[in-house]
């Protein structure tokens, strides 16, 4: 951490132990992201709650080159945060997981899904049962009437959206699946 940890208690008595507890979890964010540059940690009683004991509310701010990350476990308060130590567990848990999301976004390993080869019919030779496909890119598919599926060769047209699964064929390359895509979908 570039700066130092900032804890504040508000309306309570200052604990030492809590506050070695808030610097032993505050370290260990280190390891999930190598840039942090502040964190700044509130603890307070939830005076509102009307309850034997008291409700503890923990407010994080971490902020990281481009991003501040804020976490606060007022909201989804239950008795378990009687213990102002697992309010605290809680609240660093929340806040590594979303620290855990940014560095895998700042690294580019987030899951993506890939739009399937997709592209529309240009020719129709029917007498000889194939025709081609061109993609967004300008390649030319070609594709015979079996590899279509759920769908009718005859009934097709110059124009028709469809989605394919493409192999090496040994004139070029050839779609194995064509399948329609319906007039709702939308192609990314």
């Amino acid at each position: 951490m570039q700066l130092p940890l900032q804890i504040t208690f508000r309306h309570m008595e200052k604990s030492d132990a809590m506050e070695a507890a808030i610097r032993k979890r505050a370290e260990q964010l280190d390891q999930f992201h190598e840039k942090i540059m502040s964190c700044r940690v509130v603890v307070e009683p939830h005076s509102k709650h009307k309850h034997k004991g008291n409700l503890f509310c923990i407010h994080i701010n971490l902020k990281t080159p481009g991003k501040e990350l804020a976490v606060s476990r007022e909201s989804d308060m239950h008795q378990a945060h009687e213990d102002a130590y697992v309010a605290v567990r809680d609240a660093f848990d929340a806040l590594r997981r979303q620290l855990e999301d940014h560095a895998r976004r700042q690294k580019g390993k987030v899951k993506t899904h890939e739009t399937p080869p997709h592209g529309k019919i240009i020719q129709l030779v029917p007498e000889e049962d194939f025709g081609r496909i061109e993609t967004p890119l300008g390649r030319e598919i070609y594709f015979h009437r079996n590899s279509l599926l759920n769908g009718d060769f005859d009934k097709l047209e110059i124009g028709t959206e469809v989605r394919f699964a493409e192999e090496e064929g040994e004139q070029g390359p050839k779609a194995t699946s064509v399948s329609l895509i319906g007039k709702h979908h939308i192609v990314g």
